[in-house]
């Protein structure tokens, strides 16, 4: 029963999985016919696709090749006008060139015939020179100047009339407003000036005194000149010393030494050393006090300690007997005042014009000319070099770079030559006055010649028979030539030459 149940089972089981089987296999066939359906639709719908594509994008291709020929034609069209262009450029380059070959065959052409009259009508010229000189018996060169002198004597009124027309108008214009400035920095600067020279005299209150200055065998008055370094001479002077030395600053130490040894009474070797060092104190404190008020009064500022303790030594310095100091601070204003007028830069004038005689406070110890000694002095202690470009042309040893350095040398000018400023020894004097009329005398037709005026003018006198008109004037520039080349005078000099006809006749 159990067996045959199970084999009734199993035959079931078996047939169950046969039929499912089955059933899968038809479910399978149905699935397979209705994916190979949808399959053969999409193939279908593709094909008619892709005809539509390939109908569009053959259409579209023969519109592109449709545009692309249109457009080709027009660029060939193009290109051909251009080449067209072209060929007619060319043919006109050609045939220019070809005219312009013809112009320059014909340019050397005239050009060869040029130099051949030119050559032509050079050798007539040498050949008519050559007669005229052989007719004529003068040179071109003698035949020119013969001309030129014919001319010259010929127009020499109209000459001397139109040099002297220009002159006046020249004057005329710029007198008026040179006066104007220079009048206005002199008139309040016209100082008298006392003038100093090499040797300074102390009075003594009685003639006794004078053995005790010199002591017993010298012996007081060789340690006073050893100790100040200058000469002290006692002679028959009632009431009187003198000190003599080039150096000024040692003549005032003396000075004030022997006044101060005059005062204590006790005069001794021993004694002279300490009042000597004590004068050379006092010293040193008025050179710093006189730069410091000279600079104040100028109204020039900032300048370096140093310089103004140089400054200050120029109190004691004089030249031609005008003190430098002095004459410093009266440039400085004359400066000041024409750069105010010449709208200049005043500072830098007054401070120039202050500086510009630095060098002389020591230029016995120093090498070189006052005006480089200055030049060091001021670049050594920092000083402006527009204010050191102002003050070393004044005497023309180097060139006038600015407005300030012209107004310097005018304002020096102006203090150093007016009236009573400077005055030179006698031997001086009589020096430049000589050499002056010997300048005069040496020049043809010189009749006479005098130096007036302290060597202010000189008038010469001349042979009328001698020279014209003309020739008298040029005569007075190279006098002025002369003088400014060989001889140093301040100011300026003035040149008259007189030329005088006289006719005389006598009535009997």
């Amino acid at each position: 029963m159990s067996v045959n149940a199970v084999l009734m089972v199993s035959a079931a089981g078996i047939i169950g999985i046969a039929l499912g089987y089955y059933l899968r296999l038809i479910i399978s066939l149905g699935k397979r016919g209705s994916m190979e359906l949808q399959i053969k639709s999409m193939e279908l719908s593709a094909t008619e696709e892709a005809k539509k594509i390939t109908l569009h994008a053959e259409a579209e291709a023969v519109k592109v090749r449709e545009e692309a020929r249109v457009e080709l034609k027009e660029k060939e069209g193009n290109i051909k006008k251009t080449e067209d262009r072209l060929i007619k450029k060319e043919d006109l380059l050609d045939k220019r060139q070809t005219d312009i070959d013809k112009e320059v065959e014909e340019i050397k052409t005239r050009i060869a015939e040029v130099k051949r009259v030119k050559e032509k009508i050079a050798e007539m010229e040498e050949s008519k020179r050559a007669e005229l000189e052989k007719i004529a018996h003068l040179t071109e060169e003698e035949a020119k100047q013969k001309l030129y002198t014919s001319l010259e004597k010929k127009c020499e009124e109209d000459i001397i009339v139109r040099m002297q027309k220009l002159e006046r108008s020249g004057e005329e214009r710029l007198e008026k407003r040179a006066q104007e400035i220079l009048t206005t920095s002199i008139q309040r600067l016209g100082n008298s000036v006392s003038p100093d020279i090499l040797t300074t005299t102390v009075s003594i209150p009685s003639d006794d005194l004078k053995g005790k200055i010199i002591g017993k065998e010298g012996r007081n008055i060789k340690a006073f000149e050893r100790a100040t370094g200058v000469e002290v001479i006692v002679d028959d002077t009632p009431g009187m010393i003198t000190i003599s030395s080039f150096d000024p600053i040692r003549r005032q130490v003396a000075r004030i030494a022997l006044e101060n040894l005059i005062l204590d009474g006790r005069i001794q070797p021993a004694k002279i050393e300490g009042i000597v060092e004590k004068a050379q104190q006092d010293i040193n404190k008025i050179i710093k006090e006189k730069g410091q008020q000279a600079a104040y009064e100028c109204g020039v500022i900032n300048l370096p300690p140093q310089v103004i303790a140089i400054l200050g030594r120029l109190h004691f310095r004089t030249s031609y007997g005008q003190n430098v100091l002095q004459h410093s601070i009266e440039m400085s204003h004359i400066a000041g005042m024409i750069a105010e007028e010449l709208k200049a830069n005043v500072a830098i004038a007054k401070a120039g014009a202050l500086l510009h005689d630095l060098g002389k406070a020591v230029d016995h110890e120093v090498q070189g000319t006052h005006v480089e000694i200055g030049r060091r002095i001021m670049q050594k202690f920092g000083v402006d070099e527009l204010i050191i470009k102002a003050m070393q042309p004044h005497h023309n040893e180097y060139p006038y770079e600015t407005i300030e350095s012209y107004i310097v040398q005018t304002a020096d000018a102006i203090s150093g030559a007016r009236p009573g400023a400077r005055r030179d020894t006698v031997e001086n004097y009589l020096k430049r006055l000589a050499e002056l009329e010997a300048i005069a005398t040496s020049f043809t037709g010189v009749e006479k010649a005098y130096a007036l005026q302290a060597g202010r003018e000189i008038r010469i006198f001349v042979k009328p028979e001698a020279m014209s008109d003309l020739e008298a004037k040029n005569m007075a520039r190279g006098v002025a030539d002369r003088i400014e080349k060989e001889l140093k005078y301040p100011g300026e000099i003035k040149i008259t030459v007189i030329r005088e006809t006289r006719c005389i006749e006598f009535a009997r």
